[in-house]
């Protein structure tokens, strides 16, 4: 399904419908805090107050002992304690899109070669043997992996996947990497309900919650549960320029920047889904 109809589909989705949140973590959460509180995270540490990483992983039940996907890691703020997290007894895997995928030549460079490149990114980032660690584009996962993994984690990029049309494939691989039962979490820029359609078809970078739950539920998952730690009510998700207004892009420069500031991060969903047969 190509991501023009999905869209399309998802136009007819009720109005602020959420299916109710049923499931509960379980899990202990061993090191954690530790991660959390490493000088490794020096420099990530001022964004706590806006992405509440401690809460979010709890929420999503992410255990050290799981087998865990990151997907489209980026810049690594997230690697930086997942991979410490689960490296002693769980194992992590970066999934990323191909380069190729996107429509955008300053990607499909910098994509170049990046599965066989990011598990050296992890060990600088980490200190720890990049052996111990994996990557693969979305496109290539090996049949081996698929069934093994307890948790993914997507954060801040499903808007992308719409805008570039790549949707579909994208998470159809994760659906194959995930057990029966696993666990997919989602934080995403949050559209308002009654958002234009302008504005909540992924240009922004903000997509409405509802439609969110919709696209997972079009790939065979189903809501288990959501949350608004991640939630800024300051954030009027109304930004001509879109979600990258705000910090720490400011893509207006220094205009209105102290506005920008104010608000903060952007408003964010968090939702949980399982995978169901």
């Amino acid at each position: 399904m190509r991501t023009t109809t999905l869209l399309a589909v998802l136009s007819l989705a009720l109005p602020g419908f959420v299916p109710a949140p049923a499931y509960a973590a379980s899990g202990d959460f061993a090191g954690l805090e530790e991660v959390l509180a490493h000088e490794r995270r020096a420099d990530d540490r001022g964004r706590d107050r806006y992405r509440h990483p401690d809460e979010t992983l709890r929420f999503f039940d992410v255990q050290p002992t799981h087998t865990i996907v990151e997907y489209a890691p980026g810049g690594g703020w997230y690697t930086r304690i997942l991979a410490p997290y689960v490296e002693p007894e769980g194992r992590y895997i970066a999934v990323n899109f191909a380069g190729d995928d996107t429509p955008i030549e300053r990607l499909q460079e910098r994509l170049a070669g990046w599965d066989e490149a990011f598990p050296g990114r992890v060990e600088e980032m980490t200190e720890l043997p990049a052996g111990r660690f994996t990557a693969y584009f979305g496109s290539s996962i090996p049949e081996d992996a698929y069934g093994t993994v307890d948790r993914i984690v997507v954060i801040r990029m499903l808007h992308n996947l719409m805008r570039w049309d790549i949707a579909d494939q994208e998470l159809r691989a994760l659906r194959r990497m995930l057990k029966d039962g696993g666990l997919v979490g989602i934080v995403q820029h949050r559209a308002k309900p009654d958002a234009p359609y302008s504005y909540r078809d992924g240009s922004k970078g903000y997509l409405r919650e509802q439609d969110v739950v919709a696209i997972m539920e079009v790939y065979g998952f189903r809501l288990v549960g959501k949350s608004e730690i991640n939630a800024n009510a300051q954030d009027p998700a109304n930004h001509e320029a879109g979600v990258w207004t705000l910090p720490p892009s400011y893509r207006l420069g220094e205009t209105d920047k102290d506005q920008y500031t104010a608000i903060g991060e952007s408003d964010r969903a968090t939702l949980l889904f399982e995978k169901v047969p």
